[in-house]
């Protein structure tokens, strides 16, 4: 009996240990509930969030861009972003294995971001094209998740790439019409809430704001004549290899840019693959001495002054002393010749034009300067404009007036000389060049011009610029059967840093010319940047305008002269 009663009291003590240790363990789990109920809560719940809840932005639809026949330019297409949360990748090499030969990326790089512990949410690949991703959707890859996004594409590659720009991984425009006319194009990026279960798999979306796509841009540009353009650029390229080469063309009546160009091309879907030179658009905003294609400029301001007519006879002789400046023909001449305003202008004669303006004065010249809009932006609607370089009245050395009457000592960008062209062409009118036709198809304003110059004076100018094509003229073996052609070339020496002066081995060849001469209808201008081989604008630059010329007036049914 006593035997049984010592067995049952030690298993009685058994039993009264057993249950208080899991009367222990049961206030032990009470206490720790009660600590992540209270003290850890918020904690735990963002956790629980950040792993189920996921606020994603979704980019707005960004709008189209294309020319004035609605030939696509930019556009955007459906895409993924491809994310994943490491934390619920179980296997990460195998699952690294499968995404790499879909993703197009290396398996080593995806195996260190599926590894990352300390994120629960990275980027795998951003804007893959949605069709590419459907192999994705089939693997149904616990912790892999597709978000709707979109890509920018450019279907024409090179056309016009300096000009429209390109865009950022996330869709904001990062240079050209894509970042100046960004607030049109981007729209309003949406909100959207994704629940995900234990698996990480989507159970419900819910958009927090809604996407609101971006507005469509129709430019002034004609897809042709740019594609022409380019082409014409592309050949001046092969023949002279030059540093880079620019081209406009315009309706100089309403300041329509039709065409803009640069060479090198750039393919706007590879960007990266281009130098930095080549991906500005330099006939924007690259700043140049002009050389003779400005004398139109003190010629004209000397006409509306009174000072000279189309016909007042000037003994000029082969040098022309200025201060310390001595300016000399460039052809070279030995003895005095007697010419004509017209004569000069059409002969580029250098001791002529600094004739010219120093009859003018210095402080008309420096007015008439900036009433064409040099030194200062046009107010054109182009991105990222230059503004060139003028120097001031104040600034004025004795001998400024032997080079800026010839265009040196100034610089100008190519749109600032084309704008100003365009307003002897249209009459004297000055009108801001303009690139965007419309938005989201309602027509944009014409912009306003103001006349800087009389009809008559600009006449007179226009029937001067024709004799540079004629026998004797800078440009006489630029012609179109049918077309009565005026302009003007430019042959630059370009400043030498190191020596202070100008070199003698780097030049900008230009050309700036209009048809028909007596009521132009066209524009064109090209500016070669050091060619190599030929350096004059008659040679180099001309034949460009020519060759441009011959394809878009008849494009354009402008009737011959």
């Amino acid at each position: 009996m006593r035997g049984s009663a010592a067995a049952t009291k030690l298993i009685d003590r058994r039993i009264a240990l057993l249950f208080a240790a899991f009367a222990g363990l049961l206030a032990f789990a009470a206490l720790r509930a009660a600590y992540l109920g209270t003290v850890k809560a918020p904690s735990l719940k963002r956790a629980a969030i950040s792993q189920q809840v996921a606020v994603v932005d979704v980019p707005a639809r960004r709008g189209t861009i294309t020319d004035r026949h609605g030939v696509d330019l930019a556009v955007s297409e459906p895409a993924e972003d491809v994310a994943a949360d490491p934390l619920l990748i179980k296997q990460p090499l195998t699952v690294a294995r499968q995404l790499a030969p879909i993703l197009g990326q290396p398996e080593q790089q995806l195996l260190e971001q599926l590894t990352d512990r300390h994120h629960g949410f990275v980027y795998l690949r951003r804007a893959f094209p949605s069709v590419s991703a459907r192999p994705l959707e089939k693997l149904n890859i616990p912790g892999i998740e597709l978000i709707p996004s979109s890509r920018r594409i450019y279907p024409q590659k090179f056309l016009a790439s300096q000009l429209l720009g390109f865009v950022g991984i996330d869709g904001g425009g990062l240079t050209g019409l894509e970042y100046s006319e960004d607030r049109v194009l981007h729209g309003h990026d949406g909100e959207r809430r994704i629940v995900k279960d234990a698996l990480g798999q989507p159970i419900s979306l819910q958009d927090e704001h809604a996407m609101r796509a971006g507005r469509s841009l129709q430019l002034t540009l004609d897809s042709s004549i740019q594609d022409q353009t380019e082409k014409v650029l592309g050949e001046v390229g092969q023949s002279f290899s030059p540093k880079g080469a620019m081209a406009l063309v315009m309706d100089p009546r309403t300041g329509e840019l039709l065409a803009l160009a640069n060479w090198p091309r750039v393919d706007a879907n590879d960007p990266s693959g281009a130098p930095d030179y080549a991906k500005q658009d330099r006939a924007v905003q690259a700043a140049y001495e002009p050389g003779s294609t400005f004398k139109p400029f003190t010629v004209s301001a000397a006409l509306e002054q009174g000072v000279v007519t189309p016909d007042t006879q000037f003994n000029l002789p082969p040098v022309i002393q200025v201060a310390d400046r001595t300016i000399h023909e460039a052809e070279g001449r030995s003895g005095y010749e007697t010419l004509s305003t017209a004569q000069i202008l059409a002969q580029s004669s250098n001791v002529g034009a600094v004739t010219i303006g120093l009859r003018l004065g210095a402080p008309a010249f420096d007015r008439w300067v900036r009433r064409f809009g040099f030194g200062r932006a046009t107010r054109s609607d182009l991105p990222a404009e230059g503004t060139g370089i003028v120097p001031s009245l104040a600034r004025y050395s004795g001998s400024s007036m032997g080079n800026l009457p010839i265009g040196q000592g100034l610089a100008v960008t190519p749109l600032q000389m084309a704008t100003a062209y365009a307003a002897i062409a249209n009459g004297g009118i000055l009108r801001p060049a303009h690139v965007v036709r419309g938005v989201d198809g309602k027509a944009t304003r014409l912009p306003r011009g103001r006349r800087i110059m009389s009809a008559a004076t600009a006449a007179s100018v226009r029937t001067m610029l024709e004799g540079v094509l004629a026998a004797g003229g800078t440009a006489s073996e630029v012609s179109i059967p049918g077309y009565q052609l005026a302009g003007k070339t430019g042959t630059a020496q370009k400043p030498d840093p190191k020596t202070g002066g100008y070199s003698d081995t780097k030049y900008v060849a230009s050309f700036v010319g209009f048809a028909p001469a007596k009521d132009p209808k066209l524009l064109v201008a090209v500016m070669v940047d050091e060619p190599q081989g030929e350096h004059l604008g008659g040679l180099v630059a001309a034949p460009a305008v020519q060759q441009i010329m011959q394809f878009v007036l008849p494009y354009l049914r402008i009737p011959p002269s």
